[in-house]
């Protein structure tokens, strides 16, 4: 059962009333996007994506009413509001300008990377703005239960001054073909999760080192496969983020785990617990604080999982934005400022250096 001891480890749906249209139909949106707004009850009008068979069969699964032929087709649709898309990055940003240009859609929710380069990403969130438009990107660890129910602790003091904290995840991503054409990897894919969140809990770091070696376990040519990020903050958080996409071998007869775990460490206590997404379960949180638990450790629970029901704060918060006229909590320009915090990872692994956050541009 569960029993979150005062915390709020999912957001309440303030909105959904706006008609949304989806672009894509594979795994993250058919297991994660749509599960999610099934369960939240949002209003999924419209589907397209690259093959007009897939977006029918995930169509009569999730019970959308509309089958576009082509992402043109979809976007032109009087009766989408909302576009939720799920593409290849490289051809995303097409779809964003496309987008931009309809009256009839309010608000666009876009996947990270929002774009390959920071460049574009930049030109993305000027466009969105001149045009008016509402434009987000998916950053969805911020709504994984552990992370949001940190992040009150965090705000209430309870762990006092923060002196450090660490991510380590130790996994098999399933990498997507289309992954192949690119000369960016991990850093760009799997750790802009935990860079991002990293920064939803302490703010924007100073600097970033970032080291790297090949995946024997990929076989496509890459240059990041297994990463780990350092990064300092203004207010003297040492934070590191470690992506161990090998984790040991995966043979047959060979007993081994795969996890992710998190810990921070502050003057007045610890938090610490994992991310339930390798294996399909709720994440956890426990944490002891001498002004607020005795220094007992304490153990919020929940029956939620970041996969699939993160998924609902993030549409909430942009349907909510749309209602509301507020800006939506995963702005384009917030997420700008993640994939800056991408490319100086990029630019320390290329110089072999520390980067500091002031040497990329983000206006």
């Amino acid at each position: 059962m569960s029993d979150a001891k005062g915390f709020v480890p999912d957001p309440p749906v303030r909105a959904k009333e706006f008609n949304i249209g989806c672009i894509g139909a594979g795994m993250i949106m058919a297991e994660c996007h749509l599960a999610a707004y099934k369960e939240a009850g949002f209003p999924v009008t419209a589907i397209a994506s690259r093959t007009q068979e897939k977006a029918a069969a995930v169509a009569e699964r999730w019970g959308i009413p509309t089958v576009h032929a082509t992402p043109s087709e979809l976007i032109a649709d009087a009766d989408v509001q909302i576009l939720d898309i799920a593409y290849p990055p490289d051809q995303q940003p097409a779809l964003i300008r496309e987008a931009l240009k309809q009256p009839h859609i309010k608000a666009i929710l876009a996947q990270k990377p929002l774009a390959l380069t920071l460049d574009e990403a930049k030109a993305l969130r000027d466009e969105a703005a001149a045009a008016g438009k509402i434009l987000s990107v998916n950053q969805n660890m911020r709504y994984d239960q552990s992370m949001r129910v940190l992040k009150q602790i965090l705000d209430k003091g309870e762990l006092g001054t923060i002196v450090i904290a660490t991510i380590e995840m130790r996994a098999i991503p399933h990498w997507q073909a289309f992954l192949e054409d690119y000369d960016r990897l991990t850093l760009s894919n799997m750790s802009v999760h935990h860079l991002d969140v990293l920064r939803f809990l302490f703010g924007d770091p100073d600097a970033i080192t970032t080291v790297t070696r090949t995946d024997p376990r990929t076989k496509f040519d890459h240059k990041d496969g297994i990463t780990v990020s350092t990064l300092t903050f203004p207010s003297g958080v040492l934070a590191v983020s470690m992506e161990d996409v090998w984790s040991g071998p995966r043979e047959e007869g060979f007993d081994s785990d795969i996890y992710i775990k998190w810990r921070v460490e502050g003057t007045d206590g610890v938090a610490q617990g994992t991310i339930g997404w390798p294996d399909g379960s709720p994440s956890t949180l426990s944490y002891a604080s001498k002004t607020t638990t005795g220094g007992k450790w304490v153990t919020p629970t929940w029956e939620t999982m970041w996969f699939p029901q993160a998924f609902v704060g993030v549409m909430e918060q942009l349907q909510y934005a749309v209602k509301s006229g507020e800006p939506p909590a995963l702005s384009v320009a917030d997420n700008v400022k993640t994939v800056a915090l991408v490319e100086a990872g990029y630019r320390s692994i290329a110089e072999g250096r520390t980067v500091k956050l002031s040497e990329i541009s983000i206006n």
